[in-house]
């Protein structure tokens, strides 16, 4: 896949020595949907700051198409739209204005069709000629979101973008999200509501105090690193296995009227027909059962508790 944002050997130090970003190296594709998920300080908001210009780097280079992002600043920025955490907006301007300036600050002609075509997608229309002060909290994030969308950019950065919003925003921001993808817009994300990066993300990074622990691919990072759990009830209560089933390593409930087995899901064979005879060798009779598999929480959890 081609690559629309290069980010190499990318660290950043604070003057007060907290290293916010080590050695960060990162390809991001044209067209994708890429997740950043990160606790609180991990260095997601300093990377993206970083490539849009807002903080500098300590050291390494981040290119947008090619371009560096220092020595070809007005072509990189011009390309990127940025929806950041905090509520910044003015308060006596009204909405219609407010985005109109925005898409005037990088050089577009005006295009009131294109304007009002946004503020409806974001559900602001009705609200184009309120004053910024008169908003909700939800409707002030509509407005950046559409002051970043204005002069409509190849890349759109969220720093958690439906943090403290209600749930009709966040279904009409994932909704607008995927719109724009489909038309061609690469998506970068930061969230900290790893179901909506599980659902909408084409790959997933994970940062975690300042390095980036690994991106892959959604599906292959839940294969690779994700299990199944096969969950046996049982018709009789089991206060203990006999030991033709230790191979199995079973998790006994503790009103012992279930057992669980835990298989990898890309393993070339499960084991679960050899179970199953076993368990009918042994006299234990099976009344019902079930699988899940881990979801993508668990497996960030699980990497970010290995990290420390």
């Amino acid at each position: 896949m081609k690559t629309i944002v290069k980010i190499t050997d990318l660290s950043k130090t604070y003057e007060s020595g907290q290293q916010a970003l080590k050695n960060i190296n990162l390809d991001i594709y044209d067209g994708e949907i890429l997740a950043l998920l990160g606790p609180n300080g991990a260095g997601k908001t300093t990377l993206i700051s970083i490539i849009c210009g807002i903080v500098s780097a300590s050291s390494g280079s981040v290119t947008v198409a090619g371009h560096d992002i220092i020595s070809g600043y007005r072509i990189t920025r011009e390309m990127i739209g940025l929806v950041p955490q905090e509520l910044t907006l003015g308060a006596f301007d009204t909405v219609w204005n407010t985005v109109n300036f925005s898409r005037g600050l990088f050089g577009k002609k005006p295009d009131a069709v294109f304007i009002e075509k946004l503020l409806k997608d974001l559900s602001l229309y009705d609200k184009k000629d309120d004053e910024l002060r008169e908003l909700s909290g939800g409707m002030r994030r509509r407005v950046l979101i559409a002051k970043a969308l204005s002069h409509e950019p190849r890349i759109l950065f969220l720093d958690e973008p439906t943090a403290g919003v209600d749930v009709e925003l966040r279904k009409d921001m994932w909704k607008l999200v995927r719109g724009l993808n489909e038309s061609g817009v690469t998506i970068i994300l930061t969230t900290h509501y790893i179901a909506e990066a599980e659902e909408i993300a084409d790959r997933v990074g994970i940062i975690n105090d300042g390095e980036l622990l690994l991106v892959d691919q959604k599906q292959a990072l839940m294969r690779d690193l994700g299990k199944k759990h096969l969950v046996l009830e049982m018709k009789q209560v089991v206060e203990s296995l006999p030991e033709s089933l230790s191979e199995y390593n079973l998790d006994i409930s503790a009103d012992g009227k279930q057992l669980t087995y835990t298989y990898q899901t890309h393993g070339n064979r499960t084991g679960i027909t050899a179970l199953l005879q076993s368990l009918h060798e042994a006299g234990l009779a099976l009344k019902d059962l079930k699988t899940s598999q881990t979801s993508l929480e668990e497996i960030f959890v699980k990497l970010v508790r290995r990290d420390r």
